[in-house]
């Protein structure tokens, strides 16, 4: 055996949205016998994931090893200093770096395929590709060094999926045909990360399979969807077909390894029903007086002022409302990213009165993101820092919380989280300031309390499923016990733990390298 193949080396095999419930009652059935094998030569641990908060926060916090408050991501679309309202994720966002820009620092030898929420980082020497089959593309196609997206292309031919995240939007899919489209997707992200694999030599090696994503929002089968959120893995049979193909993938990518490689499989949330009321809050907020649109009324002294505010007409959003929706999505598809994104965010901004607005909701898919409109912080802030401040949030959070789900009667909002809480630390200016999760118990159409009257509508995102926690792991490998378990993990432990393997040290990480032996 030569030296390079005596020196450490770890491979992190990764899924969006990978169900570890699902994969552990499967596995022990006999349906997905190479994960099952993993499983048992290594061992396995649940992992604890701010995904039920920031669910798109979970990647960022698994590559860099610090949270949210931290490295600052959390979102496609989410807030900054100095900005009114919210930017689209884009290079230099990270606040911290990435593990494998920290295993390059220290002159070893990283590949990373389709990691999402990344872009190539300066000073990183190794290889990367990104969005070559993303399910959401934040940046399109792009590699380092260039010249490795086209060589990809050119040997592994292009990502077959068909469907993009950002094109799609909130639609419903037909399950079954996602299912076929999915499996031949995985089969050639599998065959592009063998050609990666074989490329070149490397110490660390990441890889993500983003197909148990879509499959999560399509392919997921409720056994009672009006009722409740039972997630019972005989109904999956779409869903199990995915990982069925995953599993196959998977144990194609092992047979390039030897035993002397470390292996890990993560993912860093789970699957559950898509019950949330995100579409209800722009209204809620505006009912609670601390959200104002240039159609509200307002009393006869504000009215002057309010010609010259940002309530005033935009012809962009007039425009807009006389095209027919279909065409309206056609063109946008065919203009650049950045375009669309400006327009998109002037016509969302355009009704809002800032001079009015204490709070706003942020772009969501899942939690509620609520941003307070900051004296300072925003460039139309009208609320203080310090005493009025902390009287907003207060008061929004005991307002919300009282909201009620008609449908069942019961309380519709598990919790609201306020962010400086949760995730402290240097880029926390760039998260909402509150957090409005839901019980999840089932659908909500409407919600009603004292303050607000009832609100209603349905919600526009067609998906079944959705992101949750907990996420999880399995790792096999040198001094990695058999059979194990791994307790109280977190996924912010994997990036130390990862290093660790190399006795690299950085003093970045917030999380612990796990004691697998």
């Amino acid at each position: 055996m030569s030296e390079v193949s005596r020196s450490p080396r770890v491979i992190v095999i990764a899924m969006e949205v990978g169900d570890g419930k699902l994969i552990r009652q499967w596995a022990d059935q006999g349906e997905l016998p190479v994960l099952k094998r993993l499983a048992d030569e290594g061992s396995w641990g649940w992992l604890e994931s701010p995904a039920e908060y920031l669910h798109v926060s979970a990647w960022p916090t698994l590559y860099t090893g610090t949270s949210a408050g931290r490295h600052g991501v959390y979102y496609t679309f989410q807030p900054a200093p100095g900005i009114q309202g919210h930017r689209r994720f884009a290079p230099g966002q990270y606040g911290m770096p990435t593990l494998w820009k920290v295993l390059s620092d220290a002159g070893k030898r990283c590949t990373v395929f389709d990691a999402p929420y990344t872009y190539p980082e300066d000073g990183f020497s190794g290889s990367q590709v990104c969005d070559w089959g993303a399910w959401a593309q934040y940046l399109g196609p792009t590699s380092t060094p260039p010249a490795l997206i086209k060589e990809l292309t050119n040997a592994c031919g292009r990502y077959p999926l068909g469907l993009e995240a950002h094109d799609i939007g909130l639609v419903h899919l037909d399950a079954q045909e996602m299912k076929e489209r999915l499996i031949g997707a995985i089969h050639a992200k599998t065959d592009a990360t063998c050609w990666l694999m074989d490329r070149e030599p490397w110490d660390f090696f990441l890889m993500v399979y983003g197909e148990t994503h879509p499959a999560a929002h399509y392919c997921l089968q409720l056994s009672d969807q009006a009722h409740g959120q039972s997630i019972d893995a005989h109904d999956q049979l779409l869903l199990r077909s995915v990982y069925q193909a995953l599993d196959q993938g998977i144990g194609k990518i092992l047979e390039r390894i030897d035993d002397e490689t470390t292996v890990f499989v993560v993912s860093g949330d789970g699957l559950g029903p898509n019950h949330s009321g995100w579409h209800l809050l722009p209204e809620v907020l505006e009912r609670l007086g601390y959200f104002a649109t240039a159609g509200q009324k307002q009393p006869a002294a504000a009215e002057e002022a309010s010609q010259d505010s940002g309530a005033k007409k935009d012809l962009v959003k007039m425009v807009r409302d006389l095209l027919p929706v279909g065409f309206r999505k056609a063109l946008a598809r065919r203009l650049p990213t950045g375009l669309r994104d400006a327009l998109a965010k002037r016509v969302d901004m355009a009704d809002i009165d800032w001079s009015r607005t204490q709070a706003f909701c942020l772009p969501t898919d899942l939690e509620g993101y609520i941003r307070i409109n900051l004296r300072g912080r925003e460039p139309e802030g009208i609320v203080e820092p310090g005493e009025e401040y902390e009287a907003v949030c207060q008061a929004m959070t005991a307002a919300l919380t009282g909201l009620i789900n008609p449908a069942t009667g019961q309380p519709a909002v598990k919790q609201v989280i306020r962010v400086d809480d949760m995730f402290p630390g240097d880029r926390r200016a760039y998260l909402p300031d509150l957090i409005v999760v839901w019980t999840g118990d089932t659908v909500i159409s409407a919600l009603e309390s004292a303050a607000i009257g009832q609100v209603k509508g349905k919600s526009p995102d067609g998906r079944v499923g959705t992101h949750a926690s907990p996420g999880f792991v399995i790792g096999r490998g040198p001094a990695i016990r058999r059979g194990g378990t791994l307790a109280g993990g977190h996924i912010l432990d994997l990036a130390p733990t990862v290093l660790s393997r190399f006795g690299v040290a950085s003093d970045q990480m917030e999380g612990r390298a796990w004691d697998l032996s």
